[in-house]
Formats: structure tokens, C-alpha cells, sequence
């Protein structure tokens, strides 16, 4: 069994920090936890530096929070994104619904 990190979301101010692995297997956790977090700034930054492992399940929480954030009217950038994560947003074509920065 490959060891996994074990995901953590934190939310501070209008930036939230996702440490860890993304995969199937943890995402619904992540999404749980983010739900709890406040959309109600004008712009939210998601930043996903200190993300390790990744799978197309990243992909379904970055749609989630784009929809989440568009309902909220609150923008939302990622940052940080890991690049086998922008490889799987440009294989699936989703590239242009996930607002990628720095």
C-alpha cells in the first residue's frame, strides 16, 4: 500500500490552505471540511502548495468551489497548483472553468 498524506484544509481570511494528498479516497473529507468555510468575501485563494499527491478527484473540488464561489458571487483563483494537477485539467478540458495564478 503506497503511504498517503493525510489532507488538511484551513481556512484563514479570505485564503484557504489544502496540505497533503487530493485523492478519491479523501476528497468528500475535503469538501465536508470546506463547506464549513465562508464564501463571503469578494475573492477567495485557494492555494495548493503544500498538496502533494493529487487524482481527478482534485479536479471534482475545484469545479465544486468554482460553482460554490460563482453562487456566492465571490471569485475564486487557485494558486500554487501542483503541475500534474494542471496536466489533468488540460486532459479533461477544464482548464478554462478552474481560474489558475501564481
Amino acid at each position: 500500500m503506497a503511504d498517503i498524506t493525510l489532507p488538511n484544509i484551513i481556512q484563514l481570511a479570505n485564503k484557504w490552505h489544502i496540505s497533503g494528498d487530493v485523492l478519491i479516497d479523501n476528497a468528500n473529507q475535503i469538501l465536508v471540511e470546506s463547506n464549513a468555510f465562508l464564501m463571503d468575501e469578494d475573492e477567495i485563494e485557494i492555494d495548493f502548495s503544500e498538496v502533494e499527491k493529487v487524482d481527478t478527484a482534485a479536479i471534482s473540488l475545484m469545479l465544486e468551489w468554482q460553482r460554490r464561489a460563482a453562487a456566492s458571487y465571490c471569485k475564486v483563483t487557485f494558486t500554487h497548483v501542483p503541475a500534474n494537477l494542471t496536466s489533468l485539467a488540460a486532459l479533461y478540458g477544464v482548464t478554462e472553468f478552474i481560474p489558475l495564478g501564481a
